[in-house]
């Protein structure tokens, strides 16, 4: 029995992590859009990525060989998709509002950050386990 309650404890303890994560997840996305928001100095770095973007969607396009009537396509898709997850962002900021105050945002700004550092300074930058992995 003692081996049971043993085991019992780990997945607990293995799950307890995934379930925070999963409730905080859309927090996550809240903090992650104000981290990249436009604000004043980052206008010209989203342009440039954007316009990176850009470069490497028409790169697969030709590799694929992808018609240009084809692409048009796929790119007023592209623009529609990102429209409507700018619009589900919005709203979800919103609906945080409504739900913390700006105290209670910040601290979950906050911690999210601080939990953000610690998972790359286990797993690094990318989350991949590669040279990371070898020191821990």
């Amino acid at each position: 029995m003692q081996v049971s309650n043993t085991r019992k404890m780990s997945i607990r303890q293995l799950f307890a992590p995934a379930l925070l994560a999963i409730a905080i997840a859309p927090l996550a996305l809240t903090a992650q859009a104000d981290s990249h928001g436009d604000r004043e100095g980052r206008g010209a770095d989203r342009e440039r990525m954007e316009e990176r973007m850009e470069e490497r969607r028409q790169e697969v396009y030709e590799r694929a060989e992808i018609p240009e009537e084809k692409q048009a396509e796929l790119n007023a898709a592209h623009a529609e998709h990102r429209e409507a997850m700018h619009a589900l962002r919005d709203e979800h900021k919103e609906r945080v509002a409504e739900i913390l105050s700006e105290e209670e945002q910040e601290a979950l700004r906050t911690a999210m950050y601080e939990a953000h550092e610690e998972y790359r300074g286990q797993h690094g930058k990318r989350g991949h386990h590669g040279e990371n992995a070898d020191s821990e």
